[in-house]
């Protein structure tokens, strides 16, 4: 066998070991380990497919050399299971190359608007309204959990989680579409407030954390401190009359998080808690993993207008992402959720990029 697939033995070993795992009764008792294995099972699936595949393909090639040294009519047939053979066998190595320890995981996305003001705020709405409609189109479930609106009906920031239904496909859960979505988003238009027509440009600033179970982030409440306030409106008016906004501030990293879209203050509380999770999720996995943190430091903090992923130029109604030289006329089908040929171009730059390290 080809030295190169051996890693594909071990993979099909633990899938035979999950399957026997997955079919004691005994483990859907504890519903955090049933998901964990079910996620994994169906991550190795394709890859045991492919490798069966890549085998009979194998197989088949040398049985018809062999029997093409007696009898010359099977000879024909050796071109065809040759290209059958390598098709597979390519398809194969993609299957194994090494994935993004977070593809399967629903994500927390971050929209906050940066240089620009109110037209800087309004198209974070945009980008907002962007996502949801492809979350929409790709069958996810959206909450909103935490949001600052501005005075012409934008958003300052806004925290919204993103979670597929089940145990996706491998490639199929959020953050494997929407990981490379984090970065500086620039904006190219005449904003509402322009009265002599000219172009203006801002920018709106977007984070993708891969969501944290629970399980995988503890939190000892000792190390946080917790203060209450009133929520406020748009331009600072008051909307609540009792302190239901919350900030937590874990003392050991200095991660600030506030919440303050609910009306009670142990649902905004909880709210935080989540957002919490996922940045020490982050924070540990950059602490971890070398290659992770190259990743997640691409995702610009500072929304500057200089350092950007992705251009929507109005005018022209163009999409221009800048990683990958992508470029297309459709940007109002774009802000519709059509994002799929955009997203697909920078994972196949990313495969391509995996390949080449090979």
């Amino acid at each position: 066998m080809s030295e190169k697939f051996a890693k594909a033995l071990e993979l099909l070993t633990e899938y035979a070991d999950l399957e026997k795992q997955m079919a004691d009764p005994s483990i859907h008792a504890d519903a955090g380990k049933a998901r964990q294995l079910g996620r994994r099972y169906a991550q190795l699936g394709p890859v045991v497919a492919g490798y069966r595949a890549w085998k009979k393909s194998e197989d088949d090639l040398t049985a018809a050399k062999e029997l093409a040294e007696t009898e010359p009519d099977f000879a024909s047939e050796i071109p065809a299971l040759e290209s059958a053979n390598s098709e597979a066998a390519e398809k194969l190595e993609e299957l194994l190359l090494p994935r993004d320890p977070n593809d399967d995981r629903d994500v927390i996305l971050e929209i906050k608007a940066g240089a620009g003001g109110d037209e800087s705020a309004l198209f974070a709405g945009d980008l907002l309204r962007m996502y949801l409609r492809y979350a929409e189109k790709q069958g996810w479930k959206t909450e909103i959990i935490d949001a600052t609106e501005s005075d012409l009906g934008g958003y300052k920031d806004i925290s919204v989680a993103v979670k597929s239904k089940g145990n996706p496909e491998p490639g199929k859960s959020p953050y494997a579409k929407l990981k490379f979505e984090g970065g500086v988003h620039r904006v190219q238009r005449v904003p509402e407030t322009e009265s002599q027509g000219r172009i203006h440009t801002s920018a709106a600033g977007v984070l993708v954390l891969p969501e944290a179970e629970e399980v995988e982030v503890e939190i000892n409440m000792n190390e946080l401190r917790i203060d209450v306030y009133r929520s406020s409106g748009p331009g600072g008016q008051s909307v609540n009359t009792t302190d239901s906004a919350v900030r937590i501030t874990h003392i050991p990293t200095g991660i600030v998080v506030s919440c303050q879209n609910e009306k009670s203050q142990l649902q905004n509380k909880e709210s935080a808690l989540r957002i919490l999770r996922a940045r020490l999720l982050a924070v540990a996995q950059e602490a971890q993993e070398a290659a992770a943190a190259a990743e997640r430091k691409s995702q610009v903090r500072t929304v500057d207008r200089s350092e950007r992923i992705r251009t929507y130029n109005f005018p022209e109604n163009r999409i221009s992402d800048h990683r990958v030289n992508y470029k297309a006329n459709n940007l109002d089908a774009v802000l519709n959720g059509e994002l799929d040929p955009v997203i697909q171009s920078l994972l196949e730059a990313d495969k391509a990029a995996k390949l080449s390290a090979q």
